[in-house]
């Protein structure tokens, strides 16, 4: 009797893979969950479907122990992520949002690098009435987390040029035509009714049990890779000639999570796979996400992206199966390069004569606290100038379309509320991302959000001696591994390795074209400044004209190059 080899024996899949089969389309006992008032939580199985509504069950780690030590429920609530395709957010739109942040949520809005909105801290009592009145501003959160293609990214002022409306515009087409058809989502939060129909009409891209993980797509267009294309699943890069968008280049395969000691995870950027029309590009979209749907790992979720299908398949492979799956063959890419993946702020002026201005937002986090109220600012704007909101891949704002008439009266508005001028502030602060890490994200080792701006106020202290203010260096910092802050795309990353304590990470390219490497492991605070200075003081004095930190800190072997994920932890 002869018996299977290990790569013939089925592996038994991920218990979320049952959860999503034997939830009737993203259903499970969600309904039943909200109605149960003894409890701030819900079941773990519906708290993993919630996802794909756009719903993170949290609890507030700073009050864990207190509320132990009294034998009390731990201080649940839930994140909502709201889907802004592209980015781009009307003042309706904006004004909505911001209500629903101080009725229902913390008080704050958090603006993430996915160019998304979150609200923090709603309790499960107010959970529906948040959801639906997200959806009366016409926004929506289904998608925007689970194992689906979350929000499409695209450049941060498309109006910019006419080139940067059509990138905008194929972003929001791939986004509809991904979104998951269930009518789950209405049914729950909506009220809508349930509607018989079969399994291939309810989910024809998806199918019943959707994605292996998480999907995301990024349009970017040269020379600004303010989206950090190559850090997506699928991406596109378009190209033009004299004037137009002749099409795109097609990039899979990129990702950034990775699992602290399991040298199998890393992150990865997106190979170049060739070129297409742009009036193939969401064939491209929907055949890609296919071939994930049909080869990604079920059985383990930390190899789950594409971008280990890719890995391990090889990207020969994945094109021949592109290929045939689309009837017809990409071209061969394109040359193209990327100057830096910054935003731009101060006011910039589009290509009809209308403003726009770029915010930075520290930590991706509006508020109002002590002597600044950039979220009251914000919503005076939204409430009395003619504009549009832009969110930013880099935690950001770019409020648009603005009449010349208008400049001086937003000037006011912020200098009223004490918002700071980018031209205060260091080039390296801003080129800082910071994920929520704590008090609310499970995942997190360390802090983030709340610690990189103590980080930052040391670094910059350092930069004024040296004369490195006016600098651009992209920093990233991350709580955990996962990457959502996209730290090993940043010329300094941080990601948190215990409480206190973080890996240091030098050498990325500020082109987003390139991963940095670990540099020190595992450091306190002191030890990450003590670490940098001497760094920062050689790059003063010995680097080459214009040469990027990212660059330097290879010339100089403090880190090798990163070719490619595989190479990442050499």
């Amino acid at each position: 009797m002869t018996s299977q080899s290990d790569s013939e024996i089925p592996k038994k899949l991920s218990k979320n893979e049952s959860i999503k089969e034997e939830s009737d389309y993203l259903r499970g006992t969600i309904v039943e969950g909200l109605a149960d008032d003894s409890t701030g939580s819900i079941s773990a199985n519906d708290a993993q479907l919630t996802k794909f509504h756009g719903t993170y069950l949290q609890d507030n780690r700073d009050e864990r122990r207190a509320l132990l030590k009294e034998k009390k429920e731990k201080a649940f609530s839930f994140m909502i992520r709201v889907r802004v395709p592209g980015g781009v957010c009307t003042p309706a739109q904006w004004i909505g949002i911001n209500r629903l942040s101080g009725e229902f949520a913390d008080g704050t809005l958090k603006l993430t690098t996915r160019q998304a909105f979150q609200l923090h801290g709603v309790l499960k009592g107010n959970l529906k009435q948040t959801m639906k009145e997200i959806n009366d501003t016409l926004l929506d959160t289904l998608a925007a987390c689970g194992d689906v293609n979350r929000n499409v990214m695209s450049p941060s002022n498309p109006f910019e040029s006419s080139l940067h409306g059509e990138a905008l515009a194929l972003a929001k087409e791939i986004h509809d035509h991904l979104t998951p058809r269930t009518t789950a989502y209405a049914e729950i939060w909506l009220d809508g009714e349930k509607t018989a129909v079969g399994e291939e009409i309810i989910e024809p891209i998806y199918g019943k049990t959707y994605l292996p993980r998480k999907f995301k797509i990024a349009v970017a267009l040269p020379p600004r890779n303010d989206v950090d294309v190559f850090s997506n699943c699928l991406g596109y890069v378009g190209i033009v000639e004299e004037g137009e968008i002749i099409g795109y280049n097609v990039l899979v395969g990129g990702g950034l999570g990775m699992t602290h000691g399991k040298i199998t995870t890393f992150p990865r950027l997106a190979d170049v796979i060739g070129f297409c029309l742009p009036e193939q590009a969401v064939q491209v979209a929907e055949e890609v996400v296919k071939i994930q749907r049909d080869y990604g790992d079920r059985s383990d979720r930390r190899q789950a992206r594409l971008k280990y299908t890719i890995e391990n398949r090889g990207v020969n492979w994945f094109k021949d199966e592109l290929h045939a799956r689309l009837g017809w063959n990409l071209e061969e890419a394109r040359d193209f390069s990327f100057e830096s993946t910054t935003d731009r702020y101060g006011w910039s002026e589009d290509a009809d004569g209308k403003w726009a201005y770029g915010l930075f937002v520290e930590g991706g986090r509006l508020k109002d606290f002590g002597n600044s109220s950039e979220k009251k600012a914000v919503r005076e704007i939204a409430e009395e100038i003619p504009c549009e909101f832009r969110l930013t891949a880099n935690q950001n704002l770019v409020i648009a379309r603005i009449s010349g008439r208008d400049k001086e009266k937003l000037e006011s508005i912020f200098r009223k509320n004490g918002v700071r001028n980018p031209t205060e502030l260091s080039a390296l602060r801003l080129n800082s991302i910071a994920c929520t890490a704590m008090p609310t994200c499970s995942l997190a080792m360390a802090e983030s959000e709340r610690y990189l701006p103590t980080l930052m106020d040391e670094l910059d202290e350092i930069l004024i001696g040296l004369g490195l203010s006016d600098d651009s260096i992209a920093i990233r910092s991350t709580g955990c591994p996962n990457g959502c802050g996209r730290p090993f795309l940043g010329e300094i990353g941080l990601v948190g390795k215990a409480p206190g304590k973080y890996n240091l990470y030098l050498g990325a390219g500020l082109d987003g074209m390139r991963l940095n490497k670990l540099y020190k492991q595992a450091i306190t605070h002191d030890e990450i400044v003590s670490e940098l200075k001497p760094v920062l003081e050689d790059y003063a004095g010995n680097r080459a004209g214009g040469e990027r930190f990212g660059d330097f800190c290879i010339r100089q072997g403090y880190v090798k190059a990163t070719g490619q994920g595989a190479d990442f932890h050499d």
